[in-house]
């Protein structure tokens, strides 16, 4: 996936009413398959006939029908999901059965639906791929480094003990910027090298 994915900013929350049944979705961010799933457990509705639910996290994603006709409730969810260029987003739609069945049909365009409403409503926030590098130069050079980090947007990860060297992590985009002012600081002696 590109560094210029997107995720939602906030949860949200978006429900609809089918044929008597009503359809509820909320969705939030995520950092990881573990959150998701800890938040789909925080979320599950006792009293909903069915709570399925999707999630992605980079390459990784899973969904449920939760009793639903296989295909009909958790692809739909992810597909509203993918549908958007989302990324590390989980979603779950209860569904409290209302007395008229819908048919697979009508189910993947119920919660499909659903899901697609409360993720388009949603407000969100840019995705952005973290480099992890190491710096070498003289100590001088890596304290000025140290009061410049916020400047690169950038954190430190470790000092290395073996070599005069701090690792950082910083968004992609300011990897170039940072090699160009090591080298002006370190008159073209200092290293920025991906770990």
């Amino acid at each position: 996936m590109s560094s210029s994915r997107e995720t939602l900013a906030a949860s949200a929350q978006h429900a609809i009413l089918v044929r008597g049944s009503r359809f509820l979705a909320d969705a939030a961010p995520i950092a990881d398959a573990g959150e998701a799933m800890r938040w789909l457990a925080s979320r599950h509705l006792a009293d909903a006939t069915h709570n399925a639910w999707a999630w992605r996290c980079g390459e990784s994603y899973r969904s449920s029908d939760d009793g639903e006709p296989g295909g009909s409730a958790g692809r739909p969810i992810l597909a509203a999901i993918d549908g958007q260029r989302l990324d590390q987003v989980v979603v779950r739609v209860a569904r409290w059965f209302g007395g008229t069945k819908l048919g697979v049909g009508g189910l993947v365009r119920a919660y499909g639906g659903c899901a697609a409403g409360c993720l388009h409503a949603a407000p969100r926030r840019t995705l952005r791929t973290l480099c992890r590098v190491r710096i070498e130069a003289d100590a001088g050079a890596l304290a000025q480094l140290r009061g410049r980090l916020p400047r690169f947007e950038a954190t430190a990860a470790a000092q290395d003990a073996a070599t005069i060297g701090l690792r950082v992590l910083v968004p992609e985009e300011q990897v170039q910027p940072l090699r160009e002012w090591l080298q002006s600081v370190t008159r073209g002696r200092g290293r920025c090298i991906a770990d």
